[in-house]
């Protein structure tokens, strides 16, 4: 690389890029951590100061920091972002636009994956989303005539010259590079970020030097976006230990993300360390025998001792525990021989290399960069982040090898809602609205139906809260689907597991009812009826009726108060007052969305009841020790109502 093609300065660059492409910016971006927010910002303003230019972004997951509505959450939320995020961290401008309605007429910003909920009233994000599998983003971004990729790398230098890391994002990238050059097109002009903190991950994810025409290395650089862990609830502890139990020892894990990972992590972490308590829990929790009979024929109850290998589109943090644990330690080669020799037990224990996780993005705490930096420093073989196209599919020149590397695969996946038929709704509404994307959660359903013995397992909890109250995820029908219904396999709530592979639509409908809410069974099971989907004289079994939030805490509420089902099982970014303080406002938002939940909030703040302990510090955290006029009071009396009531 040239010197004239070394940048230090971000607008410079942003200058370089647009004199060397011309007033029609096609950019490329990676999804969620690799992208280099400061020169997409210094992009942005170039083109919003002059009309005549056009920008056009390509990409998904636009991370931004949370921005909190007035009132008691941006009392809470606005000294933790400060403190978590850093002071000089640096939001994506055009996404914070995009929210707002805000994007001039000549920016467009195409995403194939959002924020969860974040862009549901963004009418330019609504109309320019795109709907793709994630394995085929490269493919059809080949076609949009990209001028410009960017991305955040890390650089390292070598004996024989310099060398980059794709690093938290070889996803796309490489296979993006390769479908341009195979249609013939002109290569983009790539451009690599450099991040001193981005971990250095070798392998599949090293590229030359010359991979890159540009080189842009700022002397600061604000800290890598992190994650806050959130807190788990008790629901979301029952849906982890039922879906713990369905993980063979040997086999292969794919985890996703959020609490209901984080409690799933958690359950298969106890299963391991301390198995005879994980066992009375989930005893306590399938009285019924449901899970343990599943357990039984497709997963285990036994601590892991031959280990899991991890292949998932995104390595976050539960990998880090599980690898800590002695749960993800199964190493699979990139070689058939030595691969076929692992499967069948003929291995050595001292054949070398090998990885135990692959991964295609890279998202997650401080915690988790830095466990990533150390493996490669200790044990380089054992992460291996990879194309896409490896992770998310078995096709291609190593389908033979993936088949065997994944045997016993195990795909966790979330959902927002699913039918007594089967089928899932987990990226939009009816309505046409998306709230995330599909991402790559059909690639692992249509992976799990094709490997030998590989599963399929969607979590969802049962019920919600909406507008008229408590409502149930489990529905009849819906006018949206992700999953379809001929996909179905296995189906996970607080209420246990449902396996639908290979059954009838009526079997199917009975199993989907054993685990739905049992406020809302009857009438779901006689809508089934109207439609001919269930026997005339079908009767519910007693045993369901039991499928009931009181039931759920009386069987798990010895360990939650012996502090083994903790609110932040693997620490938290709060502070304890602001622990404290999380479930009062959840309090106050789940109910100021109902009439009814309104006027138990006004109950709870004209008769409040006795202080409880820690109320003064949550007050003065929230910066109302002392009110100052009418609006200020108000909000005290809510907080404190709150803080009694949780």
């Amino acid at each position: 690389m040239s010197p004239e093609q070394c940048h230090t300065d971000t607008e410079g660059c942003a200058q370089h890029i647009a004199e060397r492409i011309g007033p029609d910016l096609r950019v490329a971006a990676p999804l969620g951590l690799g992208k280099p927010h400061g020169l997409l910002n210094a992009l942005y303003r170039l083109t919003v100061a002059d009309t005549s230019r056009s920008l056009s972004i390509y990409t998904a997951l636009s991370l931004t920091r949370p921005q909190p509505a007035p009132g008691l959450e941006a009392r809470f939320l606005g000294p933790f972002v400060a403190r978590h995020f850093g002071a000089d961290a640096e939001d994506l401008q055009y996404a914070i636009d995009q929210a707002r309605n805000a994007l001039p007429s000549n920016v467009a910003v195409h995403e194939f994956y959002m924020q969860s909920g974040a862009l549901l009233h963004s009418g330019s994000a609504q109309r320019n989303y795109i709907s793709q599998n994630y394995t085929h983003v490269a493919r059809d971004l080949a076609v949009q005539d990209i001028n410009v990729l960017v991305q955040l790398v890390a650089r390292r230098e070598t004996p024989e010259g310099v060398r980059y890391s794709l690093s938290c994002n070889p996803d796309l990238t490489l296979d993006f590079i390769d479908q341009v050059v195979q249609a013939g097109k002109a290569r983009p002009l790539c451009v690599a970020v450099v991040h001193p903190d981005l971990p250095y991950v070798s392998g599949h994810a090293e590229v030359a030097q010359d991979y890159f025409d540009v080189e842009l290395r700022p002397e600061s650089l604000p800290p890598l976006f992190a994650l806050p862990r959130q807190p788990v609830d008790l629901v979301e502890y029952a849906l982890g230990m039922h879906a713990s139990a369905l993980v063979r020892d040997g086999g292969c894990l794919q985890i996703g993300i959020g609490a209901l990972s984080d409690a799933r992590v958690h359950a298969m972490r106890w299963r391991q360390e301390d198995n005879t308590q994980w066992r009375r829990a989930l005893v306590a929790l399938d009285p019924r025998g449901g899970t343990h009979a599943l357990a039984a024929r497709l997963g285990g109850l036994a601590p892991f001792r031959s280990g899991l290998y991890g292949a998932s589109e995104m390595v976050m943090d539960g990998f880090m525990h599980l690898q800590r644990a002695g749960v993800l330690k199964r190493r699979a080669w990139d070689n058939i021989a030595l691969e076929r020799a692992a499967a069948s037990g003929r291995l050595s224990p001292e054949t070398p290399g090998g990885h135990y996780l692959r991964g295609a993005f890279l998202l997650g705490s401080r915690e988790l960069y830095d466990w990533v930096s150390q493996l490669e420093a200790d044990d380089p073989d054992a992460l291996d982040m990879c194309r896409v196209s490896n992770v998310n599919q078995l096709y291609g020149d190593h389908q033979a090898l993936a088949v065997l590397q994944r045997r016993g695969a195990r795909f966790f996946n979330t959902c927002m809602m699913a039918t007594l038929l089967g089928s899932a709704v987990s990226d939009g509404l009816e309505n046409g609205e998306v709230v995330s994307g599909v991402g790559g959660q059909y690639n692992f359903v249509a992976m799990a139906h094709e490997l030998p013995d590989g599963r399929s397992v969607l979590l969802l909890r049962s019920t919600r809260r909406g507008r008229a109250g408590v409502e149930t995820n489990i529905r009849w029908n819906y006018g949206h689907t992700t999953i379809p219904r001929h996909l179905r396999d296995m189906y996970v709530t607080e209420y246990g597991v449902a396996d639908l592979r290979g059954k009838t639509d009526s079997e199917c409908i009975e199993a989907m009812l054993s685990i739905t809410d049992a406020r809302f069974i009857d009438a779901l099971c006689a809508e089934a009826k109207a439609h001919g989907k269930l026997a005339p004289d079908f009767q519910v079994p007693e045993r369901w009726r039991s499928n009931r939030p009181e039931t759920l805490h009386n069987a798990l509420a010895s360990w939650q108060d012996k502090g083994l089902l903790p609110p932040f099982p693997f620490g938290s970014d709060f502070t304890a007052v602001e622990q404290r303080l999380l479930p009062a406002l959840n309090w106050l938002k789940a109910r100021s969305t109902t009439w009814r939940g309104k006027w138990q909030i006004l109950r709870a703040t004209l008769h409040p009841g006795a202080p409880v302990e820690g109320e003064a510090e949550a007050i003065e955290r929230m910066a109302l020790q002392r009110p100052a006029g009418m609006g200020e009071r108000v909000l005290q009396r809510l907080l404190v109502a709150a803080l009694r009531r949780t």
